[in-house]
């Protein structure tokens, strides 16, 4: 039994086969010997049944072996006469109007109905049957633009466009290169845009029509804004509306023009049943999609989690800071800081030298004249000048009528220090020696 998906034709065509053999040079050959007509059946079934098949299933709205059946009818009916198998256009549109054609022409025979209940269905052939058989109006002139065009510009639009394939398709079903291919590409567009325009003008219904030709295409190609006269006119004819809309389809969507206008019937389902068009789209979907969506089980990329991770760390590093700096500067049950502390102390008053090279002495900034408590905590202060750091020299308490407290003086001595805190670095205010108008900066260690 004859498999119903095949695989995807090769190309370079399997061997045994002459590489580069065109759709139109195989159906030629079905008419030739017996075994170069089979060598010819089976490439082109390998290069269309697949598509075939899919359009048979939307126009009967079921899979199985009445889809088969009406690919196979199909097939015979476009390459069974050798006359018609080399010329009528591109294989590809015919073969999907032939199965659209054979599902209406079932769906009205009521014998065929009994044996293929699938015909009966409102969303297959029974819907099918009931629509008319020609064209819309609104795609009737790409229609007729389209059939007017070559085989070969046929086979480019139609699998560039409508299945959404590389250029290396449609040049292994025409038996060209790629760059001709692509250059041929470019000309069937420009062809089929200029016969919609020739289908509006000798289909128009009035000579208004005719004179606002040109001027339904030139704003869309140019991006500019119709005029107002044109606007007018195209509120009240449907037949120039209509053609106003199909030539907009160049800019975007010539896909779904061709499809609907040679297919009708089941064309957007048909669209959206290609793996080409779905390959496509899958990128756009990725880009629209949110960052912090994007990636396995919906979560953030990996440099997403990289750089949240980074921020994390940075505030719980603070947090951490902020936390040991209060324990360190916190006070005893005296209200003096404990002696441990070496982070946090406020910045005192540095006497500088004076003229007779004395070192300089300082006085705590928090001490008032009355002799309240020292609440200053113990700081590992550095002068980057001298690589000095402040020490609290003479404090102690005083006995008398009240035991208090008395401040020591703080001078610059060698450091001893030989720890340093990790996590961060305080800048002391600048204190001014007095009688001096400079300043001592005073930095962290």
């Amino acid at each position: 039994m004859q498999s119903p998906h095949p695989p995807h034709p090769p190309f370079p065509s399997r061997p045994g086969s002459p590489s580069g053999e065109s759709d139109h040079t195989l159906a030629a050959r079905l008419g030739g010997p017996p075994a170069g007509r089979h060598d010819a059946v089976a490439l082109l079934l390998a290069r269309h049944w697949r598509a075939t098949f899919d359009y048979a299933v939307v126009c009967l709205a079921a899979a199985g072996p009445s889809a088969r059946l009406v690919t196979s009818a199909a097939f015979q009916q476009v390459l069974g006469r050798p006359a018609s198998g080399a010329a009528g256009g591109a294989l590809r549109p015919r073969l999907l109007a032939a199965v659209r054609d054979t599902v209406r022409a079932w769906a009205a025979d009521e014998a065929a109905c009994v044996v293929l209940p699938e015909l009966r269905k409102p969303t297959g052939g029974r819907g099918l049957r009931a629509t008319a058989p020609r064209t819309p109006e609104r795609r009737r002139l790409a229609e007729r633009a389209f059939q007017t065009l070559p085989a070969a510009s046929q086979c480019l639009l139609w699998h560039t466009e409508v299945e959404a394939e590389s250029i290396n398709i449609p040049a292994g079903l025409l038996g060209v290169d790629t760059a001709t291919a692509a250059i041929a590409l470019r000309r069937a567009r420009a062809e089929f845009r200029a016969g919609c325009l020739r289908a509006h003008r000798e289909l128009a219904p009035s000579a208004e029509c005719r004179f606002y030709n040109r001027l339904l295409d030139d704003p869309i190609r140019e991006g500019g804004a119709r005029l107002p006269d044109v606007r007018r006119h195209l509120t009240a004819c449907s037949h120039c509306r209509h053609a106003a809309e199909q030539l907009s389809r160049f800019e975007g969507g010539l896909g779904v023009l061709i499809a609907e206008s040679v297919l009708g019937w089941g064309a957007r389902r048909y669209l959206d049943s290609r793996p080409g068009r779905a390959a496509r789209e899958e990128p756009r979907a990725h880009a629209r999609r949110p960052a912090a969506t994007i990636g396995r089980h919906g979560t953030a990329p990996p440099g997403g989690r990289r750089t949240t991770l980074a921020v994390g760390v940075g505030l719980a590093s603070l947090g951490l800071l902020a936390t040991v700096l209060v324990a360190m500067g916190r006070p005893d049950d005296n209200g003096v800081p404990h002696p441990a502390a070496t982070l946090g102390a406020p910045a005192g008053r540095l006497e500088g030298p004076a003229a007779t090279g004395t070192r300089p002495r300082a006085v705590p900034s928090n001490v008032s004249p009355a002799g309240e408590s020292l609440r200053s905590a113990y700081g590992r202060l550095r002068d980057r000048p001298t690589g000095s750091c402040p020490e609290v020299r003479g404090a102690g308490v005083q006995g008398g009528a009240g035991v208090r407290e008395r401040p020591g003086t703080i001078v610059l001595a060698t450091c001893r220090c030989r720890a340093h805190s990790a996590f961060a670095r305080i800048s002391a205010d600048s204190v001014r020696a007095p009688g001096s108008s400079g300043s001592q900066s005073v930095s962290t260690r």
